[in-house]
């Protein structure tokens, strides 16, 4: 069972940063990937960032540039790191993975549909 724990949400005015993070018990040693998800009220959940155990990352367009997503060497935690944040960003932030790298990245690192594993999210509001 995989177990994700998001962290390190909060409220910040635009153009300002957070730091998310996702502390994860996926074995490093299969092939997955992890993603980021973020669903504003009213608004379906959408994909944001995502990276795979091959070490390829993957962003949404409304992203690129502003946010990176990475992990550590010594496990599957994932990050990531929000700059020049706008007020259209804020929404509740989750944390999903699933193994098969292949084929998750056949069909979309950021779908919704590719991931069985999801943190309890973590509220990031932009002013």
């Amino acid at each position: 069972h995989v177990q994700l724990v998001e962290s390190g949400g909060g409220s910040v005015q635009a153009g300002g940063s957070l730091r998310l993070s996702c502390i994860s018990s996926v074995d490093r040693h299969l092939s997955y990937c992890m993603a980021w998800f973020r669903q504003a009220p009213g608004q379906v959940r959408e994909g944001v960032a995502g990276i795979c155990s091959d070490g390829t990352t993957h962003y949404a367009d409304s992203v690129k540039g502003r946010f990176t997503v990475s992990q550590e060497s010594a496990n599957t935690n994932m990050h990531l790191q929000m700059n020049d944040l706008k007020p259209e960003d804020t929404a509740i932030y989750y944390c999903a993975a699933d193994r098969d790298s292949a084929a998750i990245q056949t069909f979309g690192v950021l779908r919704t549909d590719q991931y069985n594993f999801w943190g309890q999210g973590t509220q990031v509001t932009v002013s």
